[in-house]
């Protein structure tokens, strides 16, 4: 999943150790609880390599001994459907009627290898300074580890043999490749993981000081066109003008997916988005975004900012959906010339879904756009990459999120504004399939480098959103879901 979009960097944040029974419970475990994720991040449990799913295997048996042996009660791994094994684990509260909280992450990690530029070994963790280096020490082995760090904190902080919820774990194990069995997984548990609520740990913050709780994600269409014209490419100087060319007529039609003012163009794009409220709005207006130093930074030299007319940087990544070209091929691409007409040539294109979008209905949007824009004597194929991930959006003024953010804030020393992240995820998946709520607990940054070369994690994050986890359990124990 994607981290947020820009960072402050500065002093640590997080309150005083010792301040309070969680964060002293936190502190006398941090040691461990470094060494043991170390451990973990050893196992290469790259979900998209056929190569490595006995790792993933071994990933979800490890996180399987690990629960049992910090006292969760009901531990199981599932392997019986088409999925990659996820683990399962339960730990019921003393009261009965206490609500049922379901914390949803993933054990499996992006494909990393030195050769894909990182500056040490992804599967050698290390620690530099405040940082933990290694791939999947942020997304998402990190953030369960934070989540195991902070019952044993909320255990020992109320001196209970339980939880002051009903709490229960699942760690996806293919989260990474797409989700593609999650929908049976659920399915088939769906007893198992009856709950009151959801806590989701993939995601993050704005910046390290400005914390932030994500309220939101984008949905996703994913497609390949393909234009066709002859059977084979054909000499140029024999049929160039004399014939169409797939290359040039898809060329047009990308252009013509934007406006001047980048609105896209598909048709019924907009009907159905919501758009933020006024007070999301002025709580991102109040967010810090120094955009030379976002440009340079988290967008890797990007020389400008563009987008939606209208917008700012922030409102076109969480609440204004998009269309992008990810690939645009066809005909001769290798040294020197070769003359031809060529006989195909394929866009791949994504579209990030906002509030109340449809999948199904932009994809019939989209087919429409691409018959409008294939001239005769071109075959067009729209090649639909699934059904869709329909974007989520929380109740900003729910018992849940309120709770989180008040939570984070005693952990972090600071008020926790809303944001969203623009990324795509299951999240909407789980929230309708288990007909709960859903929110997040997260401490990712933009400079996390998750997936890419030389992911990292901040240590003192990690154990402020242990603390944050703890002190999560305790009030909603007290005040409901």
């Amino acid at each position: 999943m994607a981290a947020m979009t820009t960072e402050a960097t500065g002093a640590s944040t997080g309150a005083t150790p010792g301040a309070t029974a969680e964060s002293a419970a936190v502190a006398a475990r941090a040691e461990a609880f470094v060494a043991d994720l170390q451990e973990w991040l050893r196992i290469p449990s790259i979900s998209a390599d056929p190569g490595h799913h006995d790792d993933v295997a071994r990933s979800a048996a490890w996180l399987a001994e690990r629960l049992r042996a910090e006292g969760w009660p009901q531990v199981e791994v599932w392997d019986d459907t088409d999925a990659l094994p996820a683990v399962f684990a339960s730990w019921p509260a003393a009261d009965a009627d206490a609500p049922t909280v379901l914390v949803y992450g993933h054990h499996d990690v992006q494909p990393a290898d030195l050769a894909d530029g990182w500056s040490f070994a992804p599967f050698e963790p290390e620690v530099v300074g405040e940082e933990l280096r290694g791939r999947g020490a942020s997304d998402d082995k990190g953030h369960l580890a934070m989540v195991r760090l902070g019952v044993a904190a909320h255990l020992a902080a109320t001196g209970a043999d339980g939880p002051a919820v009903h709490l229960k774990l699942l760690a996806e194990g293919e989260e990474e490749s797409g989700s593609a069995y999650l929908d049976a997984l659920l399915a088939a548990h769906r007893d198992a993981l009856a709950c009151d609520a959801i806590v989701v740990t993939d995601t993050g913050m704005v910046g390290r000081d400005a914390p932030t709780v994500c309220t939101g994600m984008r949905g996703m269409v994913d497609t390949e066109i393909v234009f066709r014209g002859a059977s084979v490419d054909l000499h140029s100087g024999q049929f160039g003008g004399a014939v169409p060319n797939p290359v040039t007529e898809l060329a047009r039609l990308v252009a013509a997916l934007h406006d001047d003012d980048r609105r896209v163009q598909v048709p019924g794009f907009y009907d159905d988005v919501r758009p933020p409220t006024d007070a999301e709005r002025a709580a991102w207006a109040a967010l810090p975004f120094d955009e030379p130093a976002w440009l340079a930074g988290s967008a890797a030299g990007a020389q400008a900012t563009a987008g939606e007319a209208g917008w700012s940087t922030y409102e076109r990544l969480w609440a204004r959906p998009t269309a992008e070209v990810n690939g645009l091929h066809g005909g001769y691409g290798g040294p020197g010339h070769k003359t031809i007409v060529p006989h195909s040539a394929t866009a791949k294109l994504t579209f990030r879904l906002v509030a109340d979008q449809d999948p199904a209905r932009v994809l019939e949007g989209v087919r429409a756009f691409v018959a409008a824009h294939t001239p005769p004597g071109i075959s067009a194929e729209v090649i639909a990459g699934g059904p869709g991930v329909p974007p989520l959006i929380c109740d900003v003024d729910s018992t849940l999120v309120t709770t989180i953010r008040e939570a984070m804030g005693v952990a972090l020393g600071a008020e926790v504004l809303p944001a969203r992240e623009g990324g795509s995820g299951p999240e909407a998946l789980l929230a309708t399939e288990l007909a709960a709520p859903l929110a997040f607990l997260g401490v990712m940054l933009p400079s996390d480098r998750i997936h890419a070369p030389d992911e990292r994690a901040v240590l003192p994050l990690l154990l402020a959103g242990a603390e944050a986890t703890a002190h999560l359990w305790r009030m909603l124990g007290d005040r409901g879901v």
